[in-house]
């Protein structure tokens, strides 16, 4: 590959984070250990971006981020620093926004536009579906919120509130006779009325062959120079306007409007009519075809001479799943970026590439994908079972169902949410595909005479039975790993569907989803296929927002594993150690190169408020009490029951995590969990949702939520086992820091999260960070090592400053820098113990790493897991010889078979050992 990162560092950057920021910083990432920049989209997006998703421009940079000056100066910077740039970019959708010129040329033009297949849109009657509308169209014209304007820059458009739309060189010619009627016959007005008259040509021959630009420069320029002119087309727009309370005067206008490549509807059908794929249920995220050749080149070109300059030197791929084929988009883009030079020595001459894929329980990433791995939510998982005492998940489950009554399993929950989005997010494309499915059937003579309505019911089951996001079947030859997971669907639909539909119903549809027509209908077979690959896309949409999106909100048993990729309804019945221990070896066996996060821009919370929350299953039984004694504490605030047992534990667990440790931070708890908590009420969709908000509710909620952050009972009551827990939330943070920095894969550190990060799910962990803060304590911590004067037990002592959480960062990179051999390639070992309280192996023969888990059993607060804590414990040993302690500077001898912990962890509460 070009250049594979031995770290990366993600940055948010947008009109508070411009790439002059970044370039400021450059220095101290460098002199952290970070060698890649890892940076969100920075193609032009929609004004005001605050993530850079919302593409406008494929073809530019985003100048709100500094433009290509700008940028041109931060990559130089970094080159200069020998570091790399890895970005995201995002394949799958633009904005549906004005401010997109291919989109309004479609809008505009219909199938005259040029851009017409860029876009991934059914279109029903010649008209995309806009359900922009805040009432219904009727009410919307009448009450005149949408109106014909005229603009020197957009010409005649029509206006929606500050959305503007555009007309169609049709209806250019429809309001110029109109205007043409109130002129003179000479001059302006025999110009318009043979502009206009050059338009009636046949009826069946378009009017789109007049040119749109020449209409509005024409427009623009008697605008500009003939007053009667001017009075003429404002006195038109006015009447073609309306006038409040005249329901007939809207006639024109509602005709203009019907003339249109598209339909002004009311917000709330999108979910049943909207005819363009979204990204998920954002209608303000158009799909783009990107599997159309000419579309993959317009929309990647300046990807590509990015590359090609060397200003980006690796790739992120947003949303893999919501591709129409991600194989094969891969296989395309490395041909595009592959380096002939590079190949032609050492390297593959492919670009480091990875994949934000969400991996299911036991689900691997395909083979052949072209790629160096996934974003790293696959580790996030496995991590985090690391720190859950598997004893003390259990006795949660069972507190959990007691306190809040709810006795449904996560993969039921999961099951009944994926129905309900999508019955109120998908209805109108999961129709669509069973009318697709419908004609496939109207072929086959064994499957003609089911009802589309049945095979519609049918289809809805097997999708909310997915337990993967998509299958990626791409022709007849299925894979063994695909064919299981539909079969398993289909026997989770049988199960569901009962009596009530008939069974053969599932073989026909398990054939189609497996692309095997029979051999009298074989001809079929590349409309069957044509129908795997939608409906595969759409799967991973249902599982999106029905579990991430909406069960993930519901199930408040220990919400620390309720993050993506995550398996929330994990049972008592696992093995942590050996789950982290067999994917490290099959990770430095498949995807050495693979991305490793422990927080993203899209967790649901940082790696730190995990930490904390991860304690709570070692402390079951006291949080069972706490909980108890906190709710009867607060029932007085309660009285209409409100929140409900869920939600409440839901918010004492958020600010177990997310409390702050410094007092300054303290008056900002409030305002972060009302807005919190009004998220996750309505990601939950019981009892409010974003389509139809309760405000009385979500009110009540929010107030209880900030009052009790602020009630000195309830502070007093909560502080004790808060200390407790943020305490061995700091051991687990730096375990877990030291794992990822250490485990095969690529270590990825979100912006921030060098010092503690309390964030909770975005816009909370987009908060501006404080690098002068950052920069100044590892400048000092430098100096303090180079003057030999470190003092790691007053560190330790004090690690709610965050300095031994930034400290472990800087070493953790330092050893990773000076063995990157050992780190990419090298063989990984477990190094197994006596003691249920340590994870320990071996990177290559130089590196052995061990780190401690579950620790309230080990010590209280104050007290470190240093040295006799750790009584006759012991692990294998990594090798006989002297090696050393990359945290502290000594020296160890291991002699013997074993290494005693005491020993290992004598002064430092985690270890990377180098040999001597």
């Amino acid at each position: 590959m070009y250049r594979v990162p031995v770290a990366t560092y993600r940055l948010q950057f947008n009109s508070t984070f411009c790439f002059s920021d970044g370039r400021k910083i450059v220095g101290y990432l460098r002199d952290l250990g970070i060698t890649d920049l890892y940076s969100s989209p920075i193609l032009r997006a929609r004004k005001g971006s605050m993530h850079g998703y919302d593409v406008v421009d494929a073809t530019s940079v985003n100048p709100e981020l500094g433009g290509e000056e700008d940028f041109a100066a931060l990559t130089a910077e970094l080159r200069a620093k020998d570091m790399g740039f890895v970005l995201d970019i995002v394949p799958n959708h633009m904005a549906a926004s004005p401010e997109n010129g291919w989109w309004m040329s479609v809008l505009e033009n219909g199938p005259y536009s040029r851009f017409f297949q860029y876009f991934d849109i059914d279109w029903v009657d010649n008209k995309v579906v806009l359900p922009i509308l805040g009432k219904p169209y009727g009410e919307a014209i009448e009450s005149q919120e949408v109106q014909l304007a005229y603009s020197t820059d957009r010409g005649l458009h029509f206006r929606y509130f500050d959305r503007q739309l555009p007309m169609s060189p049709d209806s250019y010619v429809t309001v110029l006779r109109d205007c043409a009627g109130a002129l003179p016959e000479e001059g302006v007005g025999m110009e318009l009325r043979e502009l206009a008259g050059s338009s009636n040509a046949t009826d069946t021959q378009p009017q789109q062959f007049l040119n749109s630009r020449f209409l509005k420069d024409t427009l623009h320029r008697l605008y500009e120079q003939d007053a009667a002119f001017r009075e003429a087309l404002d006195a038109t727009i006015a009447r073609i306007n309306g006038e409040a309370g005249n329901r007939e005067s809207f006639n024109k206008l509602d005709e203009l409007l019907s003339a249109q490549w598209y339909r002004l509807a009311y917000w709330r059908i999108a979910s049943e009519k909207i005819n363009y794929r979204r990204f998920f249920d954002v209608a303000d995220l158009v799909a783009v075809r990107i599997e159309n050749p000419e579309v993959f080149e317009a929309r990647n070109t300046r990807i590509f001479s990015l590359v090609a300059e060397g200003s980006v030197t690796g790739l992120r791929i947003d949303h893999i799943d919501g591709l129409y084929d991600p194989a094969g988009h891969m296989r395309k883009l490395q041909m595009r970026l592959t380096d002939p030079a590079a190949k032609e020595g050492n390297g593959d001459g492919k670009c480091y590439v990875v994949v934000e894929k969400i991996l299911a329980e036991g689900e691997e990433l395909p083979s052949d994908w072209d790629c160096a791995g996934t974003t790293g939510y696959d580790f996030t998982d496995t991590l985090n079972a690391v720190f859950i005492d598997p004893q003390g998940l259990e006795q949660l489950t069972g507190f959990y169902r007691g306190f809040t009554g709810l006795r449904e399993s996560f993969e039921e929950l999961a099951y009944t949410r994926k129905r309900q989005v999508i019955h109120e997010l998908f209805s109108g494309e999961m129709r669509a595909l069973g009318d697709r499915l419908a004609a496939l059937a109207a072929h086959d003579r064994n499957a003609r005479d089911f009802a589309p309505s049945e095979l519609l019911a049918a289809l809805t089951e097997i999708t909310a039975c997915m337990h993967v996001y998509r299958t990626y079947i791409r022709d007849e030859n299925v894979s063994e790993a695909d064919k299981e997971q539909i079969r398993r669907a289909i026997a989770c639909a049988r199960e569901h569907a009962g009596t009530s539909l008939d069974k053969r119903i599932f073989t026909f549809l398990q054939n189609v989803l497996m692309v095997k027509p029979p051999s009298y209908i074989a001809s079929e077979r590349e409309s069957w296929q044509a129908f795997v690959m939608r409906w595969q896309q759409f799967t991973g949409r249902v599982m999106a927002k029905g579990v991430e999106d909406t069960a993930f909100y519901n199930y408040n048993r220990l919400v620390a594993l309720n993050e993506v990729g995550g398996e929330p309804g994990r049972t008592g019945a696992f093995d942590p150690i050996e789950e982290l221990h067999a994917r490290n070896e099959k990770t430095v066996r498949d995807w050495p190169d693979t991305m490793n996060a422990t927080s993203t821009h899209d967790t649901k919370r940082s790696e730190d408020v995990r930490a904390r929350l991860f304690v709570l299953s070692e402390l079951a039984e006291t949080w069972e009490k706490e909980v108890r004694r906190w709710s009867k504490l607060n029932a007085p605030l309660r009285p209409e029951g409100i929140p409900d047992a869920n939600e409440e534990l839901l918010i004492y667990q958020t600010l177990i995590g997310m409390w702050p440790l410094e007092d300054d931070d303290l008056p900002g708890v409030p305002e972060r969990l009302r807005q919190y908590m009004e998220k996750a009420s309505r990601e939950a969709k019981t009892h409010t949702s974003w389509i139809e908000p309760k405000p009385e509710y979500e009110q009540k909620l929010l107030d209880y939520a900030a009052t009790i952050a602020e009630r000195p009972e309830f502070r007093e009551a909560f502080s004790k086992l808060q200390k407790r827990v943020a305490f061995h939330g700091y051991l687990n943070g730096l375990s877990q820091l030291v794992l990822k920095a250490t485990s095969p894969g690529v270590p990825d550190f979100y912006q921030g999260t060098e010092l503690w990060d309390l964030s909770l799910v975005d816009p909370d962990n987009r908060r501006p960070v404080d690098y002068d803060k950052r920069q100044m304590l590892l400048r000092k911590l430098k100096s303090t090592e180079e003057r030999g004067a470190l003092d790691l037990p007053t560190m330790l002592r004090r690690w709610f400053d965050g300095r031994v959480k930034l400290y472990t960062t800087w070493k953790s990179l330092d050893v990773r820098a000076r063995h990157t051999d050992a780190f990419r390639r090298g063989d990984y070992r477990p190094l197994r113990g006596d003691s249920p309280h340590v994870v320990a192996f071996t990177r290559g023969k130089e590196i052995a790493v061990a780190v401690p888990r579950l620790t309230t059993r080990l010590v209280k607060p104050p007290q470190q897991p240093l040295g006799d804590v750790w009584g006759d414990m012991t692990i294998e040993s990594p090798g006989k010889g002297q090696w050393r302690n990359a945290f502290t500077g000594e020296t160890l001898e291991v002699t013997g078979q074993r290494l005693e912990l005491a020993r290992l962890f004598a002064t430092s509460p985690v270890a990377i050992l180098e040999r001597a």
